[in-house]
């Protein structure tokens, strides 16, 4: 399916658009002529990684159908200051109602794909993948993934309901990891994998021993991840999460892990800077 026409992302343009219109554009209803025509362009201001340029006909078709809109770089796509990324042309006064809601859209997924792509170079030297989790602004969480995978980085579980995750949480609650992680690899549904967070090198070996399919290494230092993936040696895959940042993911790369969970992402990735310029067509 098209992105731009799942339902989620429908939802969530239309929930902006009527937040930020309201019962209408006051401003250009009183100050321009009703049937003034414009030509505008979206440019980024700075170097970054484009996501999100698909919204543009999604947000103008809820405005007005007849604005028209073309999408002049992919997303994915590398840019640096000045160049367009959007085109639109159409009635001056919806591409100015539509103007906001566009570029708060660009920006904040831009800055989620131009932040993954440092965290990816900067893990290059090693084997880990860089993943995302589930620490997502609530209804965007389907367009924040989507702006990872442009950057580079690999989607986690979208739910609660596409992949079991046995935390600290649950090992307390339900009798110590041996017995839970027995318990959910005998009623997982088939095709669900059982991952295991892991504090220590007791806490691997039962997981380990009851069956589980992959492992957590939370919040444990560079130190302490190196020892414990060595420990696993290579029986299952080893996830790295907690305190990661650019100036040591290299480090968390080099312990041998095969993927590394980042919740600054989505929940910390600075916008990026994007303008729209508008011009009255001939």
């Amino acid at each position: 399916m098209d992105l731009g026409q799942h339902p989620s992302v429908k939802r969530a343009v239309l929930a902006a658009l009527e937040e930020d219109i309201g019962r209408g554009d006051v401003t250009s209803t009183v100050t321009l002529p009703p049937h003034l025509m414009g030509t505008a362009v979206v440019l980024a201001e700075a170097p970054c990684v484009v996501a999100g340029v698909f919204l543009a006909p999604v947000v103008f078709a809820a405005i007005d159908s007849r604005v028209a809109t073309e999408c002049l770089v992919a997303d994915g796509a590398p840019v640096g200051p000045e160049t367009a990324v959007v085109r639109i042309w159409g009635a001056a006064a919806a591409i100015l109602a539509g103007e906001r809601v566009l570029l708060n859209f660009l920006q904040h997924l831009s800055g989620i794909a131009t932040f993954t792509r440092r965290f990816v170079d900067a893990a290059a030297g090693g084997s880990a993948v860089i993943v995302d989790t589930r620490k997502t602004t609530p209804g965007l969480r389907l367009l924040e993934k989507h702006a990872v995978k442009m950057g580079g980085g690999v989607n986690h579980r979208f739910g609660l309901d596409d992949g079991i995750l046995i935390k600290n949480t649950h090992v307390a609650l339900g009798g110590g990891t041996d017995a839970v992680v027995r318990r959910a690899c005998a009623a997982a549904p088939a095709g669900l994998r059982v991952q295991v967070e892991c504090r220590g090198a007791a806490e691997v070996e039962a997981a380990l021993a009851a069956g589980a399919d992959s492992l957590l290494l939370d919040n444990r230092s560079v130190e302490e991840a190196r020892e414990l993936v060595r420990l696993v040696a290579g029986r299952v895959p080893v996830e790295i999460s907690g305190g990661v940042t650019l100036e040591n993911v290299a480090a968390y790369a080099a312990t041998g892990a095969a993927r590394i969970s980042i919740g600054a992402l989505t929940h910390s990735a600075p916008a990026v800077p994007l303008h729209l310029r508008i011009e009255a067509a001939g």
